[in-house]
């Protein structure tokens, strides 16, 4: 079973320094219909401008996942870590029993695009952490997060898998999953026929009851894609 959630139907915010498309229900933009996917609870698709960001606020008992699209992200908390978060990396901050963050776009001039993503643990209340790397852009699937932080991913509190999808054109790959995993599929670039939907950026895929699924690039560019595997 699969459900689209086009880019259009998403809600959304601008305040004029930061504008911000909601897949799910987040801030003032409420549907009912839309309060997340299995333990996907986010996914914003940001918009910052130069010189602009988010003030120090607090998060608790969230895995919180940035993926910066275009730009760089400064970022400073309260466990003390201050990082630059470059074009194409993951960052990963485990709220737990609570953390203090800020995240600004240093730059004076160029916009900063990042996709901001609220996945709920598994467990509640443990030590904050923070994870940040950068994966590269290989063709076909490369895992990003794991439970377990295996081969060098990023360690989630979550039963849950994230990986990136880089297809050129023409080509197609198979998703598999775990014995009753739901997969959720967002488009970055380009476009994917998944069961018989084209998925172009900013749209998203429920999809439910398949173990496996292929994905293909018809177009003449690149396309880019983050696959979630979830409980």
């Amino acid at each position: 079973m699969i459900a689209i959630r086009r880019s259009e139907q998403r809600g959304e915010a601008n305040f004029g320094w930061l504008d911000s498309k909601h897949t799910f229900s987040f801030g003032h933009y409420y549907d009912a219909d839309q309060m997340g996917f299995s333990a996907l609870r986010v996914i914003n698709d940001d918009v910052v401008q130069p010189g602009a960001g988010f003030d120090t606020h607090g998060h608790r008992n969230m895995e919180i996942i940035s993926y910066v699209l275009s730009g760089e992200i400064e970022h400073k908390d309260s466990e003390g870590n201050i990082q630059r978060l470059p074009t194409g990396e993951f960052q990963l901050m485990s709220a737990g029993r609570g953390i203090y963050h800020s995240e600004y776009n240093p730059s004076a001039t160029e916009p900063l695009k990042f996709l901001q993503i609220w996945i709920e643990p598994n467990s509640k209340d443990q030590p904050p952490s923070y994870q940040q790397k950068s994966f590269g852009r290989q063709s076909g699937l490369t895992t990003i997060v794991t439970p377990n932080g295996d081969n060098g991913t990023l360690a989630i509190k979550q039963d849950a898998l994230l990986h990136q999808l880089i297809l050129p054109a023409g080509e197609s790959q198979q998703l598999s999953t775990g014995s009753g995993k739901r997969l959720y599929i967002h488009q970055v670039a380009g476009a994917l026929a998944v069961l018989e939907q084209t998925l172009v950026a900013g749209d998203g895929a429920k999809i439910e009851q398949l173990d496996q699924v292929t994905v293909t690039n018809n177009g003449q560019d690149e396309a880019t894609a983050l696959i979630f595997e979830l409980p």
